[in-house]
């Protein structure tokens, strides 16, 4: 079993934390491939079903008011109880059948209400999938293990995988076939992560949370300065992520005038970037510490709606400024996992980390993409894109404020500050 092999020495543990590292970003990479699934077949979607852009935005935005509650609530269940593994198996087996109810969609009120039903399955999966990433690294591991999980699988396989696929089997057959498809690799997933996966160990003692004295909102956890920083640059990260991954795809193929086929690859290739960023933001917050790359990657992420708007060059080159702005994607593990997981400790990581992704779907996600899509109906899509990019801004400058929290930075820091 993997529990007795994790026991057997630090090589052992190793293989054992690249397995969880593995399963788990495939599993949340597929489960944000069914998110997304949506945004790169809103164009035949809105087509077929008539949908307007406000429309299409409330379609996003249930999914992601439930994927807040279910975030917080379930992953603050998860923290009492001391339980990770049965809540992440449930919410694969749930989002994937959601899936496949998007698909058989026939008006705007049927795929509202799949959307609703998947956001609260995928709601808690990134805290508990983090929780249980935490609980098998090395301490020098932590940001680069949540940064792969998050930000490597998430992108190349819900963005990048996405886009290019569910494009095409939309061409050759139709968007309801695309959704069926998106929702088996969760299942399969589902099998393994239940036969190789193990709970967690239990949190020391200490940070121990008590079932019976725990209640159901933890204000004790908004104490924290960083808990709720992180939460206001989750509200302008988050919204602007979600109001991007709708109207980009659409300003592609409207105002910019790109064929199905061109837009899709040049989607493709923007999915790998934030895989990219994860990589560099965890190796430089382990260096140099949480709080420098979030503020830089986090402003960086302006660039994307800037260069659409305001860039007449070559795709290629509009593409390679999309891919520069979208590495940003890279400091969502940061704001999201590794600094209230370092802030509040492992025991109570699942209810901190739900807690900063509710507040940031609950504001940016939900009411971002139908405020967006009504003034674009208005207004014209530019507006979606000044809207995107405002809410990088708002998130690079509430990172501002963030206190580092990297523990061997902390030490070299306090080492400095010992006179001699």
């Amino acid at each position: 079993m993997a529990e007795a092999a994790r026991s057997g020495g630090a090589r052992t543990d190793s293989r054992y934390e690249l397995r969880v590292v593995v399963l788990l970003g495939l599993a949340f990479g597929f489960a944000y491939f069914d998110r997304m699934a949506l945004t790169f077949l809103a164009p035949f979607v809105q087509a077929d079903l008539r949908l307007s852009n406000e429309q299409l935005g409330w379609a996003n935005s249930g999914l992601s008011a439930t994927w807040a509650l279910g975030a917080f609530l379930i992953g603050r269940w998860s923290d009492v109880i001391g339980k990770r593994k049965p809540f992440l198996i449930a919410a694969l087996v749930l989002f994937s059948l959601c899936s496949v109810l998007s698909g058989f969609a026939w008006s705007f009120e049927t795929l509202l209400a799949s959307r609703i039903v998947m956001g609260l399955a995928e709601g808690p999966f990134l805290p508990i999938c983090l929780a249980i990433v935490a609980g098998a690294a090395a301490p020098n591991r932590q940001a680069l293990n949540a940064g792969i999980v998050q930000n490597v699988f998430g992108p190349i396989v819900g963005t990048s995988l996405a886009s290019y696929a569910l494009v095409r089997i939309a061409t050759v057959y139709d968007w309801n076939a695309a959704f069926f498809i998106a929702g088996i690799p969760g299942l399969i997933l589902a099998l393994l992560i239940w036969r190789f996966i193990d709970e967690p160990p239990p949190a020391p003692a200490a940070q121990h949370l008590a079932p019976g004295r725990a209640p159901l909102f933890p204000a004790e956890l908004l104490r924290h300065r960083n808990i709720w920083l992180c939460a206001l640059v989750s509200v302008g990260a988050v919204g602007s992520i979600v109001v991007g991954s709708i109207f980009m795809p659409l300003y592609l193929d409207g105002p910019r005038g790109y064929d199905d086929l061109t837009w899709s690859n040049m989607m493709a290739v923007v999915g790998i970037c934030p895989a990219v960023g994860a990589i560099v933001i965890a190796l430089l917050s382990d260096r140099i510490g949480r709080k420098a790359p979030l503020i830089a990657f986090a402003y960086l992420m302006a660039l994307a709606p800037a260069a659409l708007l305001w860039f007449d060059g070559p795709a290629v080159l509009l593409t390679a400024l999309m891919f520069v702005s979208w590495m940003g994607l890279g400091t969502f593990p940061l704001f999201m996992g590794v600094i209230p997981t370092e802030t509040v400790g492992r025991a109570q990581a699942a209810t901190a980390m739900g807690l900063v992704v509710m507040v940031g779907e609950l504001t940016g996600g939900v009411f971002g993409p139908p405020i967006a899509g009504r003034l674009a109906d208005t207004h014209g899509l530019d507006v979606a894109l000044y809207i995107q990019g405002g809410l990088a801004l708002f998130a690079g400058t509430a990172a501002l404020f963030i206190r580092e929290t990297n523990p061997r930075v902390l030490a070299r820091r306090t080492r400095v500050a010992i006179p001699i």
